[in-house]
């Protein structure tokens, strides 16, 4: 049985926030995965940031005071199985 990778993500309150994150997260190095926001977790169309959860202490400090971060989570495979950390 394979065994099921863990990510976190982050959610922005508009797209251009998740390039501008991107941007910088490619400029310091720390490896990370644009990706369309998974349906479970919202309706709305746009993108995230899909990252490791070990990088998240450097991934938060990288772009604390310098992107509006709406919200970060793990993402999960099923639907209802959420857990916010605000």
């Amino acid at each position: 049985m394979k065994e099921k990778k863990s990510y976190d993500v982050i959610l922005f309150k508009a797209v251009s926030y998740a390039l501008k994150a991107e941007k910088i997260l490619k400029a310091e190095g720390i490896p990370h995965k644009v990706i369309p926001v998974p349906k479970h977790i919202s309706s709305d169309c746009g993108i995230c940031l899909r990252f490791h959860p070990a990088t998240r202490d450097k991934i938060e400090a990288a772009l604390l005071n310098k992107v509006e971060m709406e919200e970060i989570r793990e993402l999960n495979d099923a639907p209802g199985s959420h857990h916010r950390h605000e």
